[in-house]
């Protein structure tokens, strides 16, 4: 019987617990699940790539079949080149759907040979983003119940380092490695 590996692909900036519980279902149902770190998407950063990796790679540590990587470029590429025949993605609202749709369709004419599997997210999770961390963090709001530890530590010394820079409310760096 042959293995079946899926890739979970994201900016993870940060990784919050809606992401890890789609990763982990995921991993219920695949034999391998590789959270992909995506280095360079197009949108303002907050953390570099290694530094949301490690987060990623934190969020994982116990679980066998999970393991994370950084990649570039097409997703269905990277997925061809780990050898995944899925590539998982989750869905919080109804305007994901046809953000998801659209870009399944599309990886699908890119890659015939790889489907694309989306799972809901469970309603505990439903109003959980990263954007919505980063805004609630940045003006000192509590996100402990809606990330892993590593990354509510992360977030208060990256706002703080901000701060101390008198960076002007509401921007958000953006990092390119």
């Amino acid at each position: 019987m042959s293995t079946i590996r899926a890739l979970y692909p994201g900016s993870f900036d940060p990784i919050h617990n809606g992401h890890i519980d789609i990763a982990l279902r995921a991993a219920k149902i695949f034999d391998e699940v590789i959270v992909g770190v995506y280095d360079l998407p197009k949108k303002k950063l907050l953390f570099a790539v290694d530094e949301r990796l490690a987060m990623v790679q934190t969020a994982f540590s116990d679980v066998t079949n999970v393991r994370v990587a950084k990649f570039s470029g097409f997703t269905v590429d990277y997925a061809r080149e780990l050898g995944a025949t899925v590539i998982v993605r989750g869905l919080r609202v109804f305007s994901d759907f046809e953000f998801e749709f659209r870009m399944g369709l599309a990886n699908k004419k890119l890659a015939p040979e790889i489907e694309t599997v989306s799972i809901m997210t469970n309603d505990q999770h439903i109003y959980i983003s990263s954007s919505t961390i980063r805004e609630i963090a940045e003006l000192g709001g509590d996100v402990t119940s809606m990330v892993p530890s590593v990354t509510a530590d992360a977030l208060a010394k990256r706002f703080a380092e901000l701060r101390a820079n008198h960076s002007s409310p509401g921007y958000v760096i953006s990092i390119r490695d």
